[in-house]
């Protein structure tokens, strides 16, 4: 669904059906170590770019609000979990690292990039 700072978000849920006005982030609102969510942090959250860069179905998201310096602004903290390899995912952009191994159709192109780096080193003379 479409969030208010205009970035798709599978988290992000509204609902104005016969006069309702709800909102709500279904990844921070079932936190209970979280701020309270309003939409205007959809302007700042990360969620939906790691979304988009990773689509790995091992990995887990847990975000969650925050109060920054001198608790005067609130951002949205994400931590991520490979669910596969039962690890800390340090940059969620990119992903454990293991998972994108196993992926179908990977070793295909792993094998051809070797045969030919292989054959270009075996004769110099030959054109590649």
């Amino acid at each position: 669904m479409r969030t208010p700072a205009g970035t798709e978000c599978r988290y992000y849920y509204e609902d104005y059906y016969r006069g309702r006005e709800t909102r709500e982030c279904r990844l921070i609102g079932h936190n209970p170590r979280s701020e309270p969510w309003s939409p205007g942090l959809c302007h700042s959250c990360p969620v939906p770019g790691i979304l988009q860069a990773n689509a790995c179905p091992n990995l887990v998201l847990e975000a969650r609000v925050a109060r920054g310096f001198l608790g005067l602004s609130r951002h949205v903290q994400v931590m991520a979990v490979c669910k596969e390899y039962l690890r800390d995912v340090p940059q969620p952009q990119v992903g454990c690292g293991h998972c994108h191994k196993h992926r179908v159709g990977l070793p295909l192109f792993t094998h051809a990039d070797e045969k030919d780096a292989e054959g270009a080193s075996d004769d110099p003379s030959r054109p590649v």
